[in-house]
C-alpha cells in the first residue's frame, strides 16, 4: 500500500526545480504584464476550446481576448475545416459577428453590410462599383493561426508562429495523446471575474495545499485525510513549457455523511467529485499518462498547459480552466466540467447537484484570491514561498521568467 510518506522527501528537487523564493513583482508589475503580453501570450500557443463546440459545418463561435483587444471568429468552414479570423470588417474595420455563438454561412457585419463567407473571404459588397480598385481577395478576414490537437483547438496570435504547435506541446504532447475524453459534448460553463493577476487565478487552482484551510467541507473530506492531512501530492511531471499533478483521495472519504439527500444522489460518495470508484476500470485510468505511477489513492489530474490552460483528468469525468488576462490585476477564469446528458431525474439532479457543489467550491476561492492580489500589490512581501504541494505554482512562475527574457519562443522552449 502506497502512503504519503513513502513520497521523495522533496518532489520539488527531484524534478530538477529550484526551492528558492519568487518574486511577488511578477504578479503585480504592468511592465511585467506588458512583457507577458507580447513574450508569452503572443508567442505561445493558446487553446480556446474543444471541437464539439462546432460539430457542423458553419456552426462557429467568438472568443474575446481582451490581452489583445482582440475579438476572434473560430469557424466550421463548409469544406469542413476549423478556421480562426479576427473578428474585424476589412472596410471601415467595424466588429463584424456580434453573437457569441452560432451557425452561419455568411458573417454580415452590420455597418454597410459586406458579408464574408465561413472560410474568410470577402463574399458581399454593396455597391461594389463605388470603391476604387478595390481587390476582394485581398479584403478577406484577417487569418489567425489555428490548429488541432486531441480535440483541442488552438490558436497563435503571432503574424506567424514562431514555432508549431507540436513543438510547442512537445513531451507533454506524447504523454497526453490517445485520451478518450468522457462526453465531450456536454459541459457546464462556470465563468467570474477576478481582481488578481491571472497566474495568481491559475496557481490556486494548481495546488491541494489550501483546501484543507479554505475547502475544509466541501472539499477537504476527498483530498485530506490521515496520513495525508495536507493532501501532499502523489507525483508530479515537468514536460519543458508544461507540467502535470497528481492529487491523492482519501480512501476513507464519506463527503455527504451528513445529507440523506445527497446519500441518495450518489450511492457511492466520491462520484460528485470524478474519482475512482471501486473496481472501476476503463481507458482514462490506465492510460500512461493518467495517474503514471498508478497509485491506489488517486484522485486526479492536475495537467497545466502554458500559460493558461488546466486539463484535469479523473476516473469519471475531465474539466477544464482557462486564465484569461484583461490587464496586470484582473483575469477572467472560465472551466468547463464535461458531465453525461441527463436521462433521467435522478441523473438530472445529480447534475444539479454538483453545479451547486462545484459553484459553492469556486466561491470559496474567489474571495481569497482577491484579498492575496491585495496583499501583494501592497509591498509588504517581495517574495513568496512555494511548499512542495505547489510544485506546479513554482514551475509555472520559473517559466514565465524565463518566456519573460528569453528573445524567441525556440530559446524558451530550450
Amino acid at each position: 500500500m502506497n502512503h504519503p510518506n513513502e513520497f521523495k522527501p522533496s518532489l520539488t528537487e527531484s524534478v530538477g526545480l529550484n526551492t528558492g523564493t519568487i518574486p511577488t513583482s511578477i504578479y503585480t508589475d504592468p511592465a511585467q504584464f506588458e512583457i507577458e503580453r507580447e513574450r508569452v501570450f503572443r508567442r505561445a500557443w493558446l487553446m480556446v476550446g474543444r471541437v464539439e463546440r462546432i460539430p457542423k459545418p458553419g456552426d462557429f463561435f467568438v472568443k474575446e481576448l481582451a490581452i489583445f483587444k482582440a475579438s476572434i471568429i473560430v469557424a466550421h468552414s463548409e469544406d469542413g475545416k476549423i478556421r480562426a479570423f479576427h473578428n474585424v470588417c476589412a472596410h471601415r474595420a467595424n466588429v463584424v459577428e456580434h453573437r457569441a455563438s452560432g451557425n452561419a454561412k455568411r458573417f454580415v457585419c452590420r455597418y454597410h453590410s459586406w458579408g464574408y463567407n465561413n472560410s474568410g473571404e470577402l463574399a458581399h459588397v454593396p455597391d461594389e462599383s463605388g470603391f476604387f480598385g478595390l481587390d476582394k481577395k485581398k479584403c478577406g478576414l484577417t487569418p489567425v493561426t489555428l490548429e488541432v490537437w486531441e480535440g483541442w483547438i488552438f490558436i497563435n496570435m503571432a503574424p506567424a508562429p514562431e514555432v508549431s504547435l507540436q513543438e510547442f506541446l512537445g513531451p507533454m504532447a506524447d504523454a497526453m495523446a490517445g485520451i478518450e475524453y468522457q462526453n465531450p459534448d456536454h459541459p457546464i460553463v462556470l465563468r467570474g471575474e477576478f481582481k488578481a493577476n491571472w497566474k495568481a487565478v491559475a496557481e490556486n487552482f494548481s495546488e491541494a495545499y489550501h483546501i484543507a484551510s479554505i475547502h475544509p467541507k466541501t472539499l477537504g473530506p476527498v483530498y485530506t485525510g490521515q496520513p495525508n492531512p495536507f493532501s501532499r501530492p502523489i507525483s508530479a511531471s515537468l514536460y519543458g513549457a508544461h507540467r502535470s499533478l497528481s492529487l491523492w483521495l482519501n480512501p476513507a472519504a464519506q463527503p455527504f455523511a451528513k445529507s440523506k439527500v445527497a446519500q441518495w444522489l450518489f450511492p457511492a460518495n466520491h462520484s460528485v467529485t470524478g474519482t475512482r470508484q471501486e473496481g472501476q476500470t476503463n481507458s482514462v485510468v490506465e492510460h500512461k499518462g493518467v495517474n503514471p505511477t498508478k497509485h491506489e489513492h488517486w484522485s486526479s489530474d492536475v495537467n497545466w498547459f502554458f500559460p493558461n490552460w488546466h486539463l484535469q483528468i479523473s476516473a469519471n469525468q475531465f474539466w477544464t480552466h482557462e486564465f484569461w488576462p484583461t490587464s496586470a490585476t484582473t483575469t477572467v477564469w472560465e472551466a468547463r466540467f464535461y458531465n453525461k446528458k441527463a436521462k433521467t431525474v435522478r441523473e438530472r439532479l445529480q447534475l444539479e447537484h454538483f453545479t451547486s457543489h462545484i459553484t459553492d467550491t469556486m466561491l470559496e476561492d474567489l474571495g481569497n484570491i482577491e484579498s492575496m492580489q491585495v496583499g501583494m500589490e501592497s509591498g509588504a512581501k517581495s517574495f513568496v514561498y512555494f511548499n512542495e504541494s505547489e510544485i506546479l505554482c513554482r514551475h509555472g512562475a520559473e517559466q514565465v521568467i524565463k518566456w519573460s527574457s528569453s528573445s524567441t519562443a525556440k530559446d524558451a522552449l530550450a
